[in-house]
């Protein structure tokens, strides 16, 4: 196994298992979370501000190099546009996470936990990434 695949598989084990341990991968959790007007879970605002408190030093030293400590391109996104399709893309985003509980990554995790709901959640939004690059390639403009 290279560096790469090496760093990437320790990074995802990390990754799930704080998912798990947080509760991140718990859609109760997440949807009592969401609940602003109800039983409102503050507790996940910590999981979130502990991965900003520890990414965002870390990006600032990644937009300073063109390599990673494995020797892997570093790709930011530099496009900062607040678009249509950024709004629609996060409105839906957001309808999906408060109806599921879930979001991708928790989602696969959890999935690979067995929690119940998840292995439906994984493959809908399996279906629904395979419908966006469908309706995209039909209304891609032809070269």
């Amino acid at each position: 196994m290279n560096k790469l695949s090496l760093s990437a598989f320790a990074a995802g084990l990390v990754f799930s298992f704080g998912l798990l341990l947080s509760g991140m991968a718990n859609p109760e959790k997440v949807l009592g979370f969401l609940d602003l007007f109800g039983n409102w879970d503050p507790s996940l605002a910590l999981v979130m501000g502990g991965a900003i408190a520890v990414g965002l030093p870390l990006f600032t030293i990644a937009k300073k190099r063109t390599t990673s400590i494995v020797g892997a391109p570093i790709q930011l996104p530099s496009k900062r546009d607040i678009d249509r399709r950024l709004i629609l893309g996060s409105l839906a985003f957001g309808i999906g996470w408060g109806l599921a509980g879930f979001c991708p990554g928790p989602g696969i995790v959890a999935a690979g936990a067995l929690k119940s709901g998840a292995f439906v959640f994984v493959l809908s939004m399996i279906g629904g990434m395979w419908a966006f690059r469908w309706l995209e390639k039909r209304h891609r403009p032809a070269n």
